[in-house]
């Protein structure tokens, strides 16, 4: 039996608002400030909300087909008699009933209902895997702006050395320290750095519009990621024990399970529609009749008014009601529900292996990313350490202008893989934990001290 609480998320939230209600706005948002609002203003975050309140209703109507039934009814009739043209006599009828039924064995019903249940437990399980979804996409587009952002500021940096080799170049070329070849290729690095700037510039933008939509407003500026990031390996580092916690808690996984036992649910109530139906009712009517008796038309008018006539029924029954022959169509739909449900079946089975498979993707991800980050740390390093002897290679004439402005690029093409090292490490091990079922606000939380 899968359980499903998704209290848990929804508390989250109000601690995430509390936190931000006693921050200090610096005039950055910071990656809860944009969280926050995606809670309110993300149409696909609202849209699932409204689906999980939708699916709240699906258990209430399923109940609905165990308790009694209650309804009541009334009419009113008004009758004329003529004779030979003459009004000779009229009366009005007026009646109403009550009827209430209680069906006693219905299969079909709580079969139904057990469906209810289910599927409203995975309307619940949908919407705590969008609550876990929200953070990862709030997450990675505030990530592609400061990325964005880090690279066009390497692209400048770029692009403003560049210039200062092409400007040096040129003078030298002047007094005849260097050849025309050099100042060409010093100009086609600084034109390649202009287009790359260029281009990066876009890059932000898009990257701007895409956490503007999230929000729906427009972000001025967001608080960046402090350089002293500490990278650590997955807790536990295991991939098979993530994977033990994706079956566990992962809610997409949840959501379909569910989805499997309604469906196993409704085609029991399918086929519950060949045994017997008994069902209580119990029904009281009541009837009044006024008639109005003319005397004829030497009467002036005139009539008498009979006394009412008032009648009572009350019957109680059980009825029973059993399909005999409907031309195989009970058979055939109990088939189809039955197809159905080993479908769902089959689907549940896919997502169980997507769920595992993507979790140990993404430890073994987080595991390269951690490494991978050490690695562009030494390369900065070395490449820092490079550009400076090249230069000095390039003054004492031991290296060419092409090798100067290589070590150049190779500097700041280090820099830009450090900084994105550093973004898809922090994302990855978001998806890490949607993946297992374990993310939350929480999470958020702890990246969000990262950034200042």
């Amino acid at each position: 039996m899968f359980t499903v609480n998704i209290n848990f998320n929804m508390n989250k939230k109000i601690l995430v608002t509390s936190l931000l209600a006693l921050s200090i706005n610096s005039g950055a948002d910071s990656l809860l400030d944009i969280y926050n609002d995606a809670l309110e203003n993300d149409p696909q975050y609202k849209s699932a909300e409204f689906s999980y309140l939708s699916g709240k209703e699906i258990k209430v109507q399923g109940r609905a087909g165990l308790l009694p039934n209650i309804s009541i009814s009334a009419q009113t009739n008004w009758n004329e008699y003529y004779q030979n043209g003459n009004l000779e006599n009229e009366y009005n009828n007026f009646s109403s009933s009550a009827r209430l039924t209680q069906p006693l064995i219905r299969l079909d019903s709580w079969f139904k209902y057990r469906q209810s249940k289910f599927l409203t437990d995975a309307s619940e399980a949908d919407f705590a895997y969008s609550q876990q979804a929200l953070i990862v996409r709030t997450a990675e587009l505030y990530f592609n702006v400061l990325r964005a952002i880090d690279n066009l500021s390497a692209a400048r940096s770029e692009e403003k050395a560049i210039k200062k080799q092409l400007d040096q170049i040129r003078q030298r070329y002047e007094v005849g320290l260097a050849a025309v070849t050099e100042v060409q290729e010093a100009q086609l690095a600084f034109d390649l750095s202009v287009a790359s700037r260029t281009r990066v510039e876009g890059e932000v933008y898009t990257a701007k519009e895409a956490l503007n939509a999230l929000v729906g407003r427009e972000i001025l500026s967001l608080d960046g990621l402090v350089n002293d990031l500490n990278v650590t390996n997955p807790v536990p580092a295991s991939k098979e024990e993530w994977a033990r916690k994706a079956v566990e808690n992962n809610f997409r996984l949840q959501a379909a399970n569910l989805r499997k036992f309604a469906s196993k649910n409704n085609a029991r109530s399918v086929a519950s529609n060949h045994l017997p139906k008994v069902d209580i009712v119990g029904v009281q009517t009541e009837s009044e009749t006024n008639q109005y008796a003319y005397d004829g038309l030497n009467t002036g008018g005139a009539f008498n008014i009979t006394v009412p006539d008032e009648t009572q029924r009350d019957t109680y029954s059980l009825q029973l009601s059993m399909p005999i022959f409907q031309g195989g169509a009970v058979i055939s739909r109990t088939k189809q529900a039955y197809a159905e449900s080993n479908k769902s079946s089959e689907d549940a089975l896919f997502i169980e292996r997507g769920v595992i498979q993507d979790v140990r993707s993404q430890y073994s991800n987080v595991v390269t990313l951690v490494a991978n980050l050490r690695a562009q740390k030494q390369a900065v390093v070395s490449a820092s350490s490079a550009l400076e002897a090249t230069k000095v290679g390039y003054e004492v004439g031991t290296r060419n202008i092409v090798d100067l402005l290589q070590a150049e690029k190779n500097l700041y093409s280090a820099e830009r893989n450090l900084s994105n090292a550093k973004y898809d490490y922090l994302i990855t091990t978001l998806r890490l934990h949607l993946a297992a079922g374990t993310l939350s606000p929480e999470n958020l939380i702890e990246i969000n001290n990262l950034l200042g």
